[in-house]
């Protein structure tokens, strides 16, 4: 009907009240919600808390690919395939509580309810987006551009609404984990955004939104305006008398 408001569709909620199979977990902080090489038959809705997706390689190096928050779907993949085994382990950073779903009758939903659909797939996308943004951020930038990425990533700068300038709890160990470099290396760049006023910290980090000039512009304050960019690198006489050669 005109004037009628639309009632926003509530994820949580649709799924708590439909006949699909869930029940409450609540995972402590530092507690999996599953563990690399575990069987994929079951994924998750965050609805408080934050978590990360660790790797563990065969030689016991530890990497963070992903950071969670409260309405992200945890452990997704289970999706793709019947016989699947989860990639990496999904831990809890502050306390979690989330609905733990079944596969299959995640799949019978997804045909059924659009509107639910629609709100996975859109989360699937900004996902890959965000794993690419990430990929893009270990390949091309420096770890103290990193790390302030990290950072603003945890205070949810650039999500709808307002950001959480206080981020959860996280060692210095955890951050250097994230951002793939040394913990002596995250204490000297911390230490720096605390004395440029980009942060403040007292047991809990607030970020401040100066930290968005680190990421960017691409410099601090004592660094160059910029720096040049060389798209062709000059070519001696002997390569240039070669090319010539060529065409």
């Amino acid at each position: 009907m005109p004037g009628t408001k639309k009632v926003k569709f509530n994820p949580a909620q649709y799924m708590s009240s439909s006949a699909l199979t869930h029940k409450t977990v609540h995972v402590a902080a530092g507690h999996l919600f599953y563990s690399q090489g575990d069987p994929a038959n079951s994924l998750y809705y965050l609805e408080s808390g934050r978590a990360k997706l660790i790797v563990v390689s065969h030689r016991g190096k530890e990497a963070t690919v992903a950071l969670m928050m409260a309405h992200d779907f945890i452990g997704e993949e289970s999706l793709a395939g019947s016989a699947g085994i989860h990639a990496a382990s999904a831990v809890a950073i502050t306390p979690c509580t989330a609905l733990k779903l079944d596969r299959d009758e995640m799949i019978q939903m997804m045909h059924r309810e659009h509107e639910f659909s629609d709100m996975f797939l859109k989360f699937v996308l900004t996902r890959a987006i965000r794993t690419q943004e990430d990929l893009i951020d270990q390949l091309f930038n420096n770890s103290e551009k990193r790390l302030a990425r990290t950072l603003l990533l945890m205070a949810q700068f650039g999500d709808p609404g307002e950001p959480r300038t206080m981020i959860p709890p996280v060692t210095q160990e955890a951050l250097a984990e994230m951002v793939g470099t040394t913990r002596s290396r995250v204490s000297k760049f911390m230490n720096r955004f605390r004395k440029l006023g980009y942060l403040t910290y007292n047991g809990r980090i607030h970020v401040h939104k100066s930290l968005l000039n680190v990421v960017l512009h691409d410099k601090l304050p004592d660094q160059t305006a910029s720096r040049p960019v060389t798209l062709d690198p000059k070519r001696t006489p002997a390569e240039k008398k070669k090319r010539a050669k060529v065409v």
